[in-house]
């Protein structure tokens, strides 16, 4: 462990503080105080409070209540911070105000319990606006320390050295991360402004959002590894969902002409810094239109969000400014110049050595098409920084898109968007030719017999439904969780997960 303490100390004196509150917590009890409390009447939060003095000395009453996360006594006063999701306001606290048996009362509390104090806004000598304590309530004793950490004014700002540094740590515990972090409360409240601005857009285009099942019989829709369990009362396997787009696609066969749906998905992949099993994203579909519709109907979605996430503090300076319409580059074109070969006209044996040149790991256990992907990663994708539209990919890495108008055979109108080497958005103008889709089926089953795991098989009743009809039709996949790391500038995807996948402690 760090600073010379070895485990062991480590865990004897935390023993000792959880220890130390219990007795606290025992002689609340002693003096009839319920340290968990059930409700409280609050009147403001710690913004409303300060607000509520404006510019003045006094101010109006106020019930406020949140974390003690600040203490400091000197004999007969004591002053104090509380926190709550708003902010957080210094409370004053003086003995011959709260009286004598509550003044003493204080010295079982600590910080990180939940309190609810009552008083009138002041202003102090120093000029911060403060509850005058005339009551004070515990809600709720807390028996394990917060790794609080301590703040410091330099220059003006608020400068806090956390004692909870450890990114793993913070994860899993998320609880505690968002208790003593601040700024990490904000991060997750943007996130949930993102969302929420995404569905108000969608919602005004004439979007229908849905649901759709998460446990399927086949899975379908994307290029994955599924989670597989067992419904014992069907005797049958199912599949937790790699991707909604099969089953939203069957409600535009159904009449449905514009449908989203902003939930999980899962994929049974490795763990790093843009994947996590367990995911979110949001995928559209709209009846009558194509690839070229769904990348205006993207840049408006990607814009609007941007515009909402930074008009919120700490959060919002990060956002960067975006500008359309988005560069756009092609699929092949790109690969092959940065490859230095025709990669479409080569023989397997020639892509493959060019693909151990650029370094794609196990290239002689890839599918043709799981080579191409690869190469584009590592020398096209990995290499876009400005959020860029890659258009009209080969037929064989798309098998859910129409084949492109008036281009050359094999390529299909299909379009990802990438940032920061990373994709955001996935999108085509969806196939709706029933015997086409039942051959690239087909050739999917083909590659997974062969070995590769993460091609789909043939979905009859898919099929079925096509067969009735699907008008043309342009649909959208995006990874909210990548989008949301590039519009505030976050590195690691477990950062925007509340509670993301991780190994066992």
């Amino acid at each position: 462990m760090s600073n010379g303490v070895d485990a062991g100390e480590q865990k004897q004196e935390l023993n000792f503080l959880m220890q130390a509150r219990r007795d606290k917590l025992d002689r609340l009890r002693e003096a009839g105080v319920e340290p968990f409390g059930y409700s409280y009447a609050r009147s403001h939060t710690a913004t409303e409070a300060i607000a509520a003095l404006g510019d003045a000395d006094e101010g109006p009453e106020v019930s406020v209540a949140g974390r003690l996360v600040s203490w400091r006594s000197q004999g007969k006063t004591a002053f104090g911070h509380l926190a709550d999701m708003d902010g957080r306001v210094q409370l004053y606290f003086r003995k011959d105000e709260v009286g004598d048996a509550l003044f003493a009362q204080l010295g079982d509390y600590d910080l990180g319990d939940w309190i609810g104090v009552r008083g009138h806004m002041m202003r102090t000598r120093t000029g911060e606006a403060t509850v005058k304590v005339a009551h004070v309530e515990m809600l709720s004793k807390s028996l394990r320390p917060l790794p609080l950490g301590k703040e410091q004014l330099v220059d003006g700002q608020v400068v806090r050295y956390s004692a909870f540094s450890d990114t793993e740590q913070r994860a899993r515990q998320r609880y505690a991360d968002l208790a003593v972090h601040p700024e990490v409360r904000a991060l997750f409240r943007a996130r949930s402004v993102l969302t929420r601005t995404i569905r108000s857009q969608l919602d005004a285009l004439g979007y229908l959002e849905v649901e759709t099942p998460v446990l399927q019989p086949l899975y379908g829709g994307a290029a994955a590894r599924p989670f597989i369990t067992h419904h014992n009362t069907l005797d049958m396997p199912l599949y937790l969902r790699i991707a909604d787009e099969l089953y939203l696609k069957r409600l535009i066969v159904g009449g449905f002409e514009r449908v989203y749906e902003i939930g999980h998905d899962f994929r049974n992949e490795g763990i790093d810094r843009t994947h996590n099993p367990e995911f979110t994203m949001l995928e559209f579909y709209e009846a009558f239109a194509d690839y070229t519709t769904m990348m205006s109907r993207v840049e408006s979605l990607l814009v609007g969000a941007a515009e909402a996430i930074r008009a919120i503090p700490i959060v919002g300076e990060k956002v960067p400014h975006l500008v359309t319409p988005f560069p756009r580059i092609e699929w092949v074109p790109s690969l092959s110049k940065a490859a230095g070969a025709d990669v479409m006209a080569i023989s397997d044996a020639e892509l493959r050595t060019l693909a151990e040149r650029i370094g794609v790991p196990k290239v002689a256990t890839l599918s043709r098409p799981k080579v191409l992907d690869e190469m584009f990663q590592a020398l096209v994708e990995s290499q876009i920084d400005t959020p860029t539209f890659v258009v009209d990919y080969p037929k064989e890495l798309s098998p859910l898109a129409k084949p492109k108008r008036g281009g050359p055979e094999g390529i299909t109108e299909r379009f990802e968007l990438f940032a920061r080497g990373k994709e955001l958005a996935n999108a085509f103008s969806e196939l709706n030719d029933p015997i086409d889709q039942r051959e690239r089926f087909e050739a999917q089953a083909a590659l997974r017999a062969a070995g590769d795991d993460e091609a789909s098989g043939v979905d009859e009743d898919y099929l079925r439904a096509m067969e009735y009809g699907m008008p043309p039709t342009g649909g959208v996949g995006i990874g909210i969780d990548r989008l949301f790391m590039y519009l505030t500038d976050t590195q690691n995807i477990r950062d925007v997960i509340l509670f993301p996948t991780m190994r066992p402690e």
